[in-house]
């Protein structure tokens, strides 16, 4: 319940030209009843016959998207007609979701008790096993975009279709030219921006100056960056009126540091800059880290917009609100929780970015499906060779869901303080190769592959997964062009490095684990099997 049948149904029936039917509207047409009236005079029982007939005659014909009860499946003749006669798609919500939806609806009796959530705990360990066992595709419904996670259930019907047909060839996303801007929100209450992805959005003032409110701007970029796109950014606002101040820093991971960021202040206190300037992100994580710690420190917090222009900030750094700097002894050591007013991130920018860059941006792609969606993570798979050759319907696509997939974790936590630490998979290897090589000699994205493939061991070391998971997991990290053997530090120096981690807690070592593909797991791990696993995966 409460996971979005009725709205998914109705627009996944339109998109396939079908007519949609919920079943539990079928019910109370044909009794003269609400349903909370049929529990409340019949009882649950005598409801569930009702729902068996209506579902075992719904499934009969053709043509129709059927959105059922979220109980139906307990019926073994229910679960039969279903297999048997249809498609099945379950649509996935977290329990915190499905009580920010169902909290005010009294037409679901189930949840007329005094603990709903605990209600519904109950019904999920009872009913999700069935669902995952009859379900053909599993749909997670914590995205913000409902006309995105359509596409994605045609796309996967269109691919279950095509493994069925004989010499079927899947059809490709379509090309970015022929797709609208795609607009997705991060949903935090009075923090929630949005964050729009498409071509050219940079040719579009008003996108940007919609979400400046004072007079002044800064905009802060690096040395590779401004001169391809800063003028493009700072010449509209020039002719909006503002004042635009320039803040050009040196590019790469080891001027993201407390000097560089000292460089940003001193240029805003130069220009006089007050509690209504807005700071405009134009670069890549690193540019988007530091700009949004100095909007959070500055005068105690200003406006800030990313513009991120690496596939990496697009598809992870740029949403979250997670900004700072790096320490010697550790890598995002320093820095606040803060979001952006908006993201814009211009598809088009990736067109120049080098082939290193674009690699390092689909380690968290990959890391995106390794933890949250499994078939994600297949569709990385098959489309790699896509990605890796800038189709523009497929990095669309990884954009998007990535953004999508973060966002909904954001929204559930904000401040790290659990579930969102699952976004660190592959980091505390990952930040350990950076800050032991020294921050720039590997990228972001490297180090990040490269912790993936070593964070898959260590989830077959712990009987999370099996070898050919681990397998898997080494050669798309391979076909994205990424490291996939670690740097020898020296055994103590890796542990040192991994130490100092902020998931950490009382000393111990905290590790983000596949437990299977597309499901995480936040634990510690025993020594030897540490050891054992950077003994496999250094060089």
């Amino acid at each position: 319940m409460g996971a979005g049948k009725t709205t998914i149904g109705r627009i996944l029936a339109r998109k396939l030209g079908m007519r949609f039917v919920d079943s539990d509207h079928e019910i109370e047409s044909r009794t003269g009843a609400s349903i909370p009236l049929i529990f409340e005079i019949e009882g649950e029982q005598s409801f569930r016959r009702r729902e068996a007939e209506v579902i075992r005659d719904l499934t009969a014909e053709e043509g129709i998207v059927l959105a059922t009860g979220g109980g139906a499946i307990l019926n073994p003749d229910n679960r039969a007609v279903l297999r048997e006669r249809g498609t099945v798609i379950y649509l996935r919500a977290s329990i915190n979701s499905i009580l920010a939806r169902t909290s005010h609806d009294k037409n679901r009796p189930l949840l007329q008790t005094a603990d709903p959530r605990r209600k519904l705990e109950e019904l999920m360990a009872q009913r999700e096993p069935l669902y995952l066992e009859m379900a053909d595709l599993v749909i997670d419904t914590g995205r913000p975009n409902v006309q995105s996670m359509v596409q994605i259930i045609m796309n996967q019907l269109d691919a279950l279709a095509c493994e069925a047909a004989p010499n079927c060839v899947t059809q490709a996303e379509p090309s970015m030219n022929e797709q609208s801007n795609i607009l997705l929100n991060v949903d935090l209450g009075e923090r929630s921006y949005p964050i729009s992805i498409g071509p050219a959005l940079l040719d579009d003032p008003a996108l940007l100056q919609r979400h400046v409110a004072g007079g002044k701007v800064a905009i802060v970029s690096n040395t590779t960056v401004a001169p391809l796109y800063l003028e493009r950014v700072r010449a509209p606002l020039a002719a909006a009126g503002k004042e635009v101040i320039s803040i050009v820093l040196d590019d790469g991971e080891e001027f993201k540091n407390w000097s560089s960021l000292m460089k940003i202040f001193d240029a805003l206190l130069a220009h006089k800059c007050d509690r209504k300037t807005t700071l405009i992100a134009l670069g890549g994580g690193v540019i988007g880290d530091m700009t949004g710690f100095a909007a959070a420190s500055y005068m105690r917090g200003v406006d800030f917009i990313q513009v991120p222009t690496t596939l990496l900030s697009q598809v992870d750094s740029s949403v979250g609100g997670k900004t700072g700097i790096n320490h010697p002894l550790g890598k995002n050591m320093i820095g606040a929780f803060y979001q952006p007013r908006v993201v814009l991130a211009d598809t088009s920018t990736l067109e120049t970015l080098p082939d290193r860059e674009l690699s390092a941006g689909l380690a968290e792609v990959i890391k995106h499906g390794a933890i949250i969606d499994a078939p994600f993570f297949d569709w990385i798979e098959a489309n790699i060779g896509k990605l890796m050759a800038r189709d523009k319907g497929a990095l669309a696509y990884a954009i998007a869901r990535s953004c999508e997939i973060k966002s909904d974790v954001v929204r559930q936590d904000e401040r790290e303080g659990g579930l969102r630490a699952i976004l660190n998979f592959g980091h505390t290897f990952g930040h350990a190769i950076e800050a032991g090589m020294g921050y720039g000699v590997w990228l972001h994205g490297e180090a990040v592959g490269c912790g993936m493939v070593m964070a898959a061991e260590l989830s077959q070391r712990m009987g999370f997964i099996d070898a050919d998971a681990v397998a898997r997991m080494r050669a798309l990290v391979a076909a994205a062009g990424l490291p996939v053997q670690a740097p020898d530090l020296g055994t103590q120096r890796w542990l040192e490095l991994m130490e100092v981690d902020k998931k950490n807690e009382g000393g111990a070592i905290k590790f983000i684990l596949m437990k299977p593909v597309g499901s995480p797991c936040i634990t510690n791990a025993p020594q030897e099997l540490l050891l054992d696993t950077i003994a496999a995966c250094v060089r």
